[in-house]
């Protein structure tokens, strides 16, 4: 009897860590990653309870609270201004086409309905469940809802605290068992994958807590200290939903069985934070990079130092030069509303994308990598030249590969610029330019 459970075991385990290996040869996979690949703009979206002390989405950890004190805010999150609707149509004007939304962030607060945990959204004095609401509204709108799950957890004893590099001073004594900490990971990740409906992906965070951090060359390590149980957790994923995409928020790498690789406030390839990834770590995967609209991921009532519209206008721009999608944050405050820096913001770039819309949803990297100037993205026959500082009279872009180019016009009005194409450098006559957009694009038609 033993021998046949430990065979079927055995059995189970190389089925599970056969459907993370092999998910991306699935046509449901396929489809979702070329979705992906072609949706360039999403929102991402850090709120709960941590939004109270209005100090950011760590101040547990910044400020050593315990977890008996910590507690007490989920007392008084009460978001009654909190409008699904609202949200999910700011997105949609947006001109956004996806939400990424924390549902439980490394206090550990669970924003649903969840069964494996009495410290959730139910328990609180809102007792609504916030990622049905999001859920249920993207599903009607038609946005593709990706959730923001954290690997590590600040509250609970059989999370391997000890190990880790956050959430020292939150009062946990106990050493629980940290296989308990994967099951309940994996009840979680059941619940959102099979009770909301579609869900398009799930994002990871958190992986870094239990990877050594190299002060010297101030770069993550290799290696983490913990099993992770990937390729179980994996598995479940792709079982559950076969065309919800995997990321992981490791600055590493991509480990197998993840669809997107995502890099936070760098673009691919770039190292201006400390935990940027270089080139060589940069995968064929569909790419992603994340960034604030002020300098604080979760409501900081402090942080003014908002992004200006040229600003972000860049940060789209650069993104899809580099062949990444923008999902850019905002955090809400305790009451539910979306601060109006972010939403005038918002619309902004919604009106942009209006007229500059083609040159970046499903395009890809141009043949050149971003520029002081600017950058390139290409669509079939078609080579966009994004003009992000004043030419003056002219521009040249440099390594053009194309030989012949049949149109050379002002996306915004059709109005054509002279050019002139000579060993591989495209001079444009730029002349009349007006920087009052924040992006001017050049719009080429050219045979391959």
């Amino acid at each position: 009897m033993k021998s046949g459970i430990a065979f079927l075991l055995l059995l189970f385990s190389f089925t599970i860590e056969g459907l993370s290996q092999t998910a991306a040869n699935t046509p449901e996979n396929i489809a979702a990653k070329q979705w992906f690949t072609n949706a360039k703009f999403g929102l991402f979206i850090h709120w709960g309870p941590f939004s109270i002390p209005g100090s950011g989405e760590w101040v547990m950890n910044n400020r050593n609270i315990t977890v008996k004190n910590y507690e007490r805010l989920k007392d008084f999150f009460n978001p009654v201004k909190f409008d699904a609707k609202e949200w999910v149509s700011m997105v949609k004007n947006a001109g956004m086409q996806y939400i990424t939304l924390i549902t439980r962030h490394h206090d550990g607060f669970s924003m649903w309905n969840t069964k494996a945990s009495d410290y959730n959204i139910m328990n609180s004095l809102y007792g609504k469940d916030i990622v049905k609401m999001i859920a249920d509204e993207c599903h009607r709108q038609g946005i593709k809802l990706f959730v923001y799950y954290s690997l590590l957890d600040w509250r609970r004893e059989d999370y391997q605290y000890w190990t880790g590099r956050t959430g020292k001073g939150t009062g946990r004594t106990r050493r629980g068992n940290w296989n308990d900490y994967i099951s309940f990971m994996k009840e979680q990740l059941t619940e959102l994958l099979t009770n909301y409906g579609e869900i398009a992906g799930v994002w990871f965070d958190g992986h870094w807590d239990q990877v050594p951090w190299d002060e010297k060359n101030k770069k993550w390590g290799d290696t983490t200290n913990v099993d992770w149980h990937y390729n179980e957790i994996y598995g479940l994923i792709h079982k559950l939903q076969p065309s919800a995409l995997i990321g992981n928020n490791h600055h590493l790498k991509p480990f197998p069985g993840e669809d997107f690789q995502m890099f936070e406030r760098d673009l691919p390839g770039e190292n201006t934070t400390g935990w940027g990834t270089d080139p060589s770590k940069v995968s064929a995967l569909p790419l992603e990079t994340c960034e604030t609209i002020n300098g604080s991921w979760g409501f900081d009532i402090t942080d003014t130092a908002y992004k200006t519209y040229a600003q972000l206008i860049s940060l789209l721009v650069r993104a899809s030069g580099n062949g990444a999608n923008l999902l850019l944050n905002v955090g809400p405050m305790p009451n539910g509303e979306i601060q109006p820096e972010f939403v005038d913001r918002l619309k902004y770039m919604g009106n942009w994308l209006k007229t500059y819309g083609e040159s970046i949803y499903s395009t890809h990297r141009g043949f050149i990598k971003p520029q002081d100037w600017g950058c390139v993205t290409e669509k079939d026959d078609k080579v966009y030249v994004h003009i992000l500082k004043d030419p003056g009279s002219g521009l040249t872009v440099p390594n053009f590969p194309y030989a012949k180019i049949t149109k050379c016009v002002w996306l915004k009005n059709g109005q054509p610029i002279s050019y002139k194409l000579d060993k591989g450098s495209l001079a444009l006559e730029t002349s009349s330019t007006n920087m009052s957009d924040n992006d001017i694009v050049v719009e080429l038609q050219v045979k391959k």
